[in-house]
């Protein structure tokens, strides 16, 4: 070969490489401060606009409404609505329905939920009329500190990385809130509530097509090597669609539980190897002590409720930030000219809304036993005031916290967490009229990845701030503190007519996208006159303080031009809702499920 063929060929082989290098400058998605993904051209945003994905799409079903006379099962999926549907008609109520639902999701959609996560519930006592709430979320363990997620030069963990840490799992709290209620409110035998998941899990399922790619997106070594056993073959690819999954030692913890009531979690075997779990997590070990899960308890909080319209409604306190947020949302809205169907100048109005709100949010809301909130944040001359910074026709770049009665915005700082969303809905209603509304989560999809007995440990305390202060050394409000709980964005919510009767049970997982959903859900329906049905499928949008989240549907995107023109910066997005929805009226029951995933219906 000549020596003109080798300079050729070097000359050749350089410009391949320089291509290749530009391209993959140009493809990079950059890296926020916590390690989360920034979108291109978002630079001016703030930091916490900046969100790790949550649980992905999997694909959108054409979904009937579906109509009944007494009671009514909305889950995220098929197998956990019939086992609620079977406790009803074996005598239970919508607690004990709720029970075994839960449970039944635990074994087919364990990216979601699962007995080591937490959850928030609403319930109403028909006889009694009156409204319950109650607080499964995890507690941060007493050797937690504001480091907790800070390397030893004060930097903040890569989120990634905080993830799949023992550092992330929070100590779980669904076992306890669920038989505290049961306690105070069930019908039928505890352990008879577990019965249709044990069967489920030894038996096994078909895995579904969203399981399959859920497992496909996070690939094998985000699992410890029970998770990798259960949920891949040989060769290290998700078991295919179909393959029948089965869950011998999940089946085995549930009749311990079933056993030993809320004791056969949090003491003995399973609190055991719950610790030995976390510490032998990658990364840096969980803190989490046998002590910690011994000390666990519920908390039975106040509702939050406020007008809208003709109607009440009542959502879940704090440390959950999703009731609060929502009625503020829905009280800046009502007196806005909505009009009667979907229009670009109403969502316009209700994102501004949703930006002053989230501002707030960001700024003052956490665990209320740690962090005081301000009593005005649903004060209604204050609400007044923010919705003055509403303009018709020109959208705001970036909300700024106000300051509501009793509180100064000097003395909290900017709030820099990430949240993600591997959580799931149901709403219940049984025979006599009481009433579930439960979102339940182990936090990102497939929570930290560490399985322990047949169910997944959550990594909820990614929901604190990473860091304790902002750049101006103000504290934030949801910094990492012993014993405390993340803030969260469930939004468990229950309205009521003028007379007091129930009428929409609604709630979703999607992180703090919840907020919006569960907002356009009840605007869809109340507003614009739509079936649960149609309000759910319905085009989600919405804006957490920054750009206009539109969910990439067609018929959303004749909506894109004119948002631009009222000064939205529209952003195109996957909006994996999960929105369960019952509405009750004089003509009966009419229910919901969301067509971007599994959900089913079920009444009669």
């Amino acid at each position: 070969m000549t020596r003109s063929y080798f300079i050729v060929l070097a000359i050749l082989l350089f410009l391949f490489g320089l291509v290749l290098y530009l391209s993959r400058q140009q493809a990079a998605v950059p890296v926020g401060p916590q390690g989360q993904l920034l979108e291109k051209n978002q630079g001016k945003l703030p930091a916490r606009q900046s969100r790790a994905t949550p649980e992905g799409e999997s694909g959108f079903r054409e979904v009937t409404e579906v109509s009944a006379q007494r009671m009514m099962v909305a889950t995220a999926n098929g197998h956990a609505s019939r086992a609620g549907m079977e406790i009803l008609k074996a005598g239970g109520n919508a607690v004990d329905a709720a029970i075994a639902a839960q449970m039944v999701l635990n074994v087919v959609e364990p990216q979601s939920s699962g007995i080591g996560g937490g959850a928030f519930l609403l319930h109403w006592d028909a006889a009694a009329k009156k409204l319950s709430s109650h607080d499964g979320r995890e507690v941060a363990p007493a050797l937690a500190d504001e480091k907790l997620f800070l390397r030893p030069d004060g930097s903040a963990l890569g989120f990634g990385e905080a993830v799949r840490s023992g550092r992330s799992i929070g100590v779980p709290g669904v076992v306890a809130m669920l038989a505290q209620l049961h306690d105070a409110h069930g019908k039928l035998p505890w352990a008879q509530l577990f019965e249709p998941a044990i069967r489920l899990a030894r038996a096994g399922f078909p895995l579904s097509p969203r399981l399959h790619k859920m497992l496909g997106d996070k690939g094998k070594d985000f699992f410890n090597s029970a998770g990798q056993a259960l949920f891949f073959d040989e060769s290290g690819a998700a078991l295919p669609v179909g393959t029948v999954l089965k869950y011998p030692e999940l089946a085995a913890s549930f009749e311990l539980i079933a056993d030993k009531g809320a004791a056969g979690f949090y003491q003995g075997e399973l609190a055991a190897a719950i610790v030995a779990a976390g510490q032998a997590a990658p990364g840096e070990p969980s803190r989490i002590s046998l002590d910690d899960l011994q000390a666990y308890r519920a908390i039975e909080r106040p509702a939050v409720c406020g007008l809208y319209l003709t109607y009440k409604v009542c959502g879940m306190g704090l440390p959950s930030s999703g009731g609060m947020t929502t009625l503020m949302i829905l009280n800046m809205i009502a007196p806005l000219p909505l009009g009667s169907e979907v229009t670009a100048e109403a969502l316009h109005l209700i994102a501004e809304a949703e930006k002053l709100a989230f501002a707030d949010r960001g700024r003052y809301m956490a665990d209320p036993d740690f962090v005081a909130p301000p009593m005005g944040l649903l004060d209604a001359q204050y609400l007044d005031g923010r919705r003055q910074l509403i303009d018709a026709s020109q959208a705001m770049e970036e909300a700024a916290p106000g300051t509501p009665p009793e509180a100064s915005k000097t003395q909290l700082g900017r709030d820099g967490t990430v949240e993600i969303g591997g959580t799931s809905h149901l709403s219940i209603i049984d025979g006599a009229g009481n009433i579930i509304s439960m979102t339940s989560s182990i936090e990102g999809a497939f929570g930290s990845g560490q399985m322990v007995k047949g169910f997944l440990l959550n990594n909820q305390l990614t929901d604190f701030s990473f860091k304790p202060a902002d750049e101006e050394g103000r504290v934030i409000a949801n910094r990492v503190a012993p014993n405390k709980r993340p803030r969260s964005s469930m939004a468990p919510t229950l309205v009521f007519d003028a007379a007091g009767a129930p009428r929409v049970i609604v709630g979703s997982p999607g992180g703090s996208r919840i907020i919006g959903y569960v907002v356009k859900a009840l605007v869809a329906h109340l507003n614009w006159g739509m079936g649960p049905q149609e309000a759910v499928a319905l085009f989600n949008f919405g804006s957490r303080n920054g750009p206009f989240e539109l969910e990439v549907r067609p018929e959303s995107a004749a909506f894109a031009a004119p948002l631009e023109a009222l000064g939205q910066v529209v952003k195109p997005s996957v909006m994996t809702s999960g929105l369960q929805m019952i509405v009750i009226d004089e003509a009966g029951l009419r229910g919901g499920a969301d067509p971007r995933r599994e959900g089913v219906v079920l009444g009669e």
